[in-house]
């Protein structure tokens, strides 16, 4: 359950992205492939997330260090970035046209997802 709640608040985030970053964008009308393609480019962003983001950090360990922990920002964006690549490969209607729309859109998602997360509980609490 855990999953799917945190699926939702990262299709939340996108979608306040999309509303505050002109570079960023869902290329249909239709209300319910709106509410898809979010979900499904939250899945995606996770994953890209889950398996490059430990990598990068492990090769870039020193720029970390040295920008103490700014590259991070542009990691993100980056990541971001792919996964608006990979969105489009696959058809859906979600497009990032640019490295600093993404970067943007990264920090928004990232700012949005904690908040939402300290008021939706995911299930780990058992009171």
């Amino acid at each position: 359950m855990g999953l799917v709640i945190r699926l939702g608040i990262s299709a939340v985030a996108l979608w306040i992205a999309t509303l505050l970053v002109g570079g960023i964008s869902i290329t249909t009308d239709s209300v319910p492939q709106q509410v898809g393609t979010l979900v499904v480019v939250a899945a995606i962003f996770g994953v890209v997330n889950a398996v490059l983001r430990p990598i990068i950090k492990t090769v870039g360990c020193a720029f970390y260090l040295l920008t103490l922990g700014l590259v991070a920002l542009l990691v993100n964006g980056a990541l971001f970035l792919f996964s608006g690549w990979i969105a489009d490969r696959i058809g859906l209607p979600f497009e990032v046209s640019g490295f600093w729309a993404a970067v943007l859109g990264a920090l928004i998602v990232g700012v949005v997802s904690w908040l939402l997360n300290l008021f939706v509980p995911d299930g780990g609490d058992s009171d």
